[in-house]
């Protein structure tokens, strides 16, 4: 088998395959030796993407389901907002898994190679992959191995979970709006906590629920599980079936995981600072960062110039600065937000797309004293 490639890519999750995708639409790279390395290459529908957009970009034809409106809802109030122009977007994992090696698959360049990863390190000329039975060769290693560790052994900056259990429930009666993705729904006690339900409804009878939270410890299984029996009660709801279930804890920090970038390896995905620090989500984020990387790899630049850093990344850390100081003020803070914003500015600001004037509306919108004490925190940690 060979073993020495131009690119190797180490995961074919998302931003593996994303990177790859993008890859093998670039007449750049049509000569390039391409390798992605798992130790799953037959991965299952194991978590599910929503994202909003405008217009399609690379898994428009994988799309499961949309919603036009979002529903923000607190204790004491309830908002359904129209989003336009943006749509809310649904993905299934394993589709799109299917999707992208598919397409990969009818590219000689590209080669999938199934293999646990064991050591990574430079070379004089390059990368070395090593897996339990082998090891490979290539000028360009692009890893999206996620070490926690790298977060746990520093203080500089405040480091959160948005951390879930999801239940797929089909109800024995019409209780969903299939119109309305409940984005935010803070009417659940939030215990010290910035706790919510995320709502993905597909038809009258069958949704997603999610039991989130954004905070700093994890909680057992059962906690969240309750809440959800909790909240399907709430609603009347006391006959259902649960169809499937869906976990995840994705870290939420500005840290500079760039730092880790060498002169032949550079990280991608939650790996590279990818997963959006503000909110945790990563989808919407991957596509725009991947294509950012696909523009930077042609440019030539040595690994080591690649940044993300931008004033983004100062307002992700002021927030998760308040976050982690009075994580109880969650509710507050994202209710007031989308009550007084308007939706399309708040996705642009969170899509690092915004004006000015869209990052100062979203700025107006918060509580002051909080966030004026974190931004001082910020600037003087740097």
């Amino acid at each position: 088998m060979q073993n020495q490639y131009d690119y190797i890519i180490l995961g074919a999750g998302l931003s593996g395959l994303t990177t790859a995708l993008r890859m093998a639409r670039d007449t750049f790279f049509k000569n390039a030796s391409i390798a992605i390395i798992d130790q799953d290459l037959h991965k299952k529908n194991d978590r599910t993407w929503c994202f909003w957009e405008t217009t399609p970009d690379l898994f428009e034809s994988v799309v499961s389901y949309s919603w036009p409106s979002v529903l923000i809802k607190g204790n004491k109030q309830s908002t359904t907002i129209d989003i336009s122009p943006y749509t809310y977007k649904k993905v299934e994992s394993e589709q799109l898994y299917a999707f992208a090696k598919a397409e990969l698959s009818q590219h000689s360049n590209i080669t999938f190679i199934q293999g646990e990863i064991t050591h990574v390190s430079e070379k004089e000329n390059g990368a070395i992959a090593k897996t339990v039975d082998n090891e490979y060769h290539a000028t360009t290693i692009l890893n999206s191995i996620y070490k926690p560790k790298q977060l746990e052994n520093q203080q500089k900056v405040v480091v959160l979970q948005q951390h879930f259990v999801g239940w797929f429930v089909k109800t024995d009666k019409a209780v969903f709006n299939t119109k309305v993705a409940t984005y935010m729904d803070f009417s659940i006690p939030q215990k010290g906590n910035c706790r919510f339900m995320y709502i993905l409804p597909t038809s009258p009878q069958e949704a997603l629920i999610e039991y989130t939270l954004f905070s700093k410890d994890l909680l057992p299984k059962k906690e969240y599980e309750e809440a959800i029996k909790d909240y399907l009660n709430n609603l009347g709801v006391t006959d259902y079936e649960i169809t499937n279930r869906e976990y995840g804890s994705i870290p939420m920090t500005t840290y500079n995981f760039a730092q880790h970038n060498s002169k032949h390896v550079l990280h991608i995905g939650t790996a590279g600072g990818w997963t959006k620090a503000s909110t945790g989500y990563t989808f919407k984020h991957t596509l725009k960062k991947s294509a950012a990387l696909i523009d930077f790899l042609k440019s030539g630049k040595p690994l080591k110039n690649y940044s993300l850093k931008n004033r983004w990344t100062f307002y992700d850390g002021v927030l998760l600065e308040v976050l982690a100081a009075h994580n109880e003020r969650g509710a507050e803070i994202f209710t007031r937000m989308f009550k007084k914003g308007k939706a399309a500015h708040i996705f642009r600001f969170l899509d690092e797309e915004s004006s000015y004037k869209d990052e100062l509306e979203v700025i107006l919108s918060a509580p002051k004293i909080p966030f004026i004490k974190a931004a001082f925190k910020v600037l003087f940690k740097k």
